[in-house]
C-alpha cells in the first residue's frame, strides 16, 4: 500500500474512532460533497468495522449548489426542507453521531446576490435549530473534518502546478490532523491532555474579564460568573468522548452576552457563505455589534450580523497560540476549520451550553439568564497574531498576562 493510501486509511480510522467515536450499535450520519467520495467510502467501511448499526450518507455537489444559486427563483432561498430538518432531529434523538466532511471552494458563491445567501442561511438556521441545540449542548457526538477538492486546493496553492495542488493540500491536512505520525490515535490522546492543562489553569483562575491588545484591536470581554474553559475532547450525554473539530488547537469559553466593548481587527480571511470576507473590523458596545468595516466582502459581513437578534453578539472566545502547528505551517487554508486553529478567534452568534456550569441541562431561558447568547448562526473569525497581548483581569481588578506576543504567557 502506498504511503498516501496508508495515511488515508489512518485518517478515516481517526475520524471514526476519535472524531465521532462510533459505538457498537450506533448510527453514523455523514455529510459530504462528491469530491470526498473515495474518503467517505473508507469512513463507511471503518464505521461498520467498529460495529456501527447503520451509516447514512447525505451527498451534495458544489456544481449543483452553484447552479441553484444562479438560476433558482428568489423564493427558493427563503425555505428549507422540513423533512430534512426532521430527519436530523430524529437521528439526534435516536443517539446518532454526525460527521461533516467539508471540501467546498472558499469562492463557491462568489458573485452571487448576498441576499440569496443570507436568506438561505437564515432559513436553514431556523429549520435546524433543534439539531443545532443538541450539538451545542453535547447531547450528540459530532465532528467536522476536511478533504481537498481541486477548487479549494487551487485557492490555497495558486502558484503551484495544477497537477500538484490537491496532493499539497492533502499533505497539509494530514500534518494538521496528526495523520503523518505512526499512531495518530495515541497522538491525539496526548494532544488532548496538553490542551486540558491550559483549560485547568484558566478554570482555576476564574478571570472576570479578558483584555485584548493588538494593532487595530482594543477589546474588553467580560466572562459569565459560571463560565467554563474547555478544549479538544468533549463528552456526549451518554458519557462517550468525541472530538468536535479535527484539527483543533484551541481552548475556549463563552463571553457574557452584554459584556463586550471595543474594536477588534481580523487577521485572516473569513470564508463564509461561499465568499471571502477580508481585512475587516468589528466594534462592540455592551456586547452588541454596532459597526463593521471590511475591505472585501463587507456586504456579506453586514448580512451575517443581521441574521437574527443573536447574531449581533458573540458566542465564543477562543485562545490559540501563534506558535501552534497550523500557524507555523504558514499555510493559509481559506477555511475556518483550519485557520481558526492558527489564530485566536471569536464567534458571532450562538454560545455553547457546555461552557457554563450545569449548562448542558439548562433550558434556553436559564442559559440566557446566565449571560449566554442564542442565535441560529455561529461563525468564527480570526483575530490572533504575533503582536497580540491578552490579559486576564481578576474579580479584585488585578491584571495578569495570559498571552504575550501571540503566545501563552504561563
Amino acid at each position: 500500500m502506498s504511503d498516501f493510501l496508508t495515511k488515508l486509511e489512518k485518517y478515516a480510522e481517526l475520524a471514526v474512532k476519535v472524531g465521532v467515536n462510533v459505538q457498537r450499535g450506533q448510527t453514523l450520519v455523514v455529510q459530504a460533497t462528491l469530491d470526498a467520495a473515495k474518503f467517505v467510502r473508507l469512513v463507511v467501511k471503518k464505521a461498520y468495522e467498529v460495529g456501527a448499526h447503520n451509516v447514512v450518507v447525505n451527498w451534495n455537489d458544489d456544481t449543483v449548489t452553484r447552479t441553484r444559486y444562479d438560476l433558482a427563483p428568489d423564493e427558493a432561498f427563503t425555505e428549507y426542507p422540513i423533512w430534512r430538518a426532521k430527519e436530523m432531529e430524529d437521528l439526534a434523538d435516536s443517539g446518532a453521531a454526525f460527521m461533516s466532511i467539508i471540501s467546498s471552494s472558499p469562492d463557491l458563491l462568489k458573485g452571487v446576490n448576498p441576499e440569496r445567501i443570507a436568506n438561505f442561511n437564515k432559513a436553514a438556521g431556523k429549520a435546524l435549530g433543534n439539531y443545532r441545540k443538541a450539538a451545542q449542548s453535547d447531547k450528540v457526538s459530532w465532528t467536522v473534518i476536511a478533504v481537498p477538492s481541486e477548487a479549494w486546493a487551487a485557492k490555497v496553492f495558486p502558484d503551484a502546478p495544477a497537477e500538484t495542488q490537491v496532493n499539497m493540500l492533502w499533505d497539509a491536512i494530514f500534518k494538521a490532523v496528526r495523520v503523518d505520525v505512526e499512531n495518530p490515535v495515541d497522538a491525539w490522546k496526548k494532544h488532548d491532555e496538553a490542551l486540558h492543562e491550559k483549560v485547568h489553569y484558566l478554570n482555576e483562575k476564574r478571570y472576570q474579564k479578558l483584555h485584548y491588545s493588538a494593532p487595530g484591536t482594543d477589546l474588553m470581554i467580560e466572562l459569565p460568573e459560571k463560565h467554563l474553559w474547555v478544549g479538544a475532547g468533549s463528552v456526549n450525554e451518554k458519557g462517550f468522548e468525541f472530538m468536535a473539530n479535527m484539527p483543533t488547537e484551541e481552548v475556549f469559553t463563552v463571553p457574557l452576552k452584554t459584556g463586550v466593548n471595543g474594536t477588534v481587527a481580523s487577521t485572516k480571511p473569513l470564508s463564509y457563505g461561499g465568499n471571502i470576507i477580508d481585512r475587516f473590523s468589528v466594534t462592540f458596545e455592551n456586547g452588541k455589534i454596532v459597526g463593521v468595516k471590511a475591505e472585501e466582502g463587507e456586504e456579506i459581513l453586514k448580512r451575517l450580523v443581521e441574521t437574527d437578534e443573536g447574531s449581533h453578539y458573540l458566542g465564543e472566545v477562543a485562545l490559540v497560540p501563534f506558535n501552534s502547528p497550523i500557524s507555523q505551517s504558514n499555510v493559509l487554508f481559506f477555511n475556518t476549520l483550519f485557520d481558526e486553529n492558527a489564530s485566536n478567534h471569536l464567534a458571532i452568534g450562538s454560545a455553547y451550553a457546555f461552557c457554563i456550569e450545569g449548562g448542558k441541562k439548562m433550558t434556553p431561558e436559564e442559559l440566557a439568564n446566565n449571560g449566554l447568547n442564542e442565535s441560529i448562526t455561529h461563525v468564527d473569525f480570526m483575530i490572533g497574531s504575533a503582536a497580540m497581548d491578552i490579559d486576564g483581569i481578576t474579580a479584585d481588578g488585578k491584571s495578569e498576562a495570559i498571552f504575550r506576543a501571540g503566545n501563552w504567557a504561563f
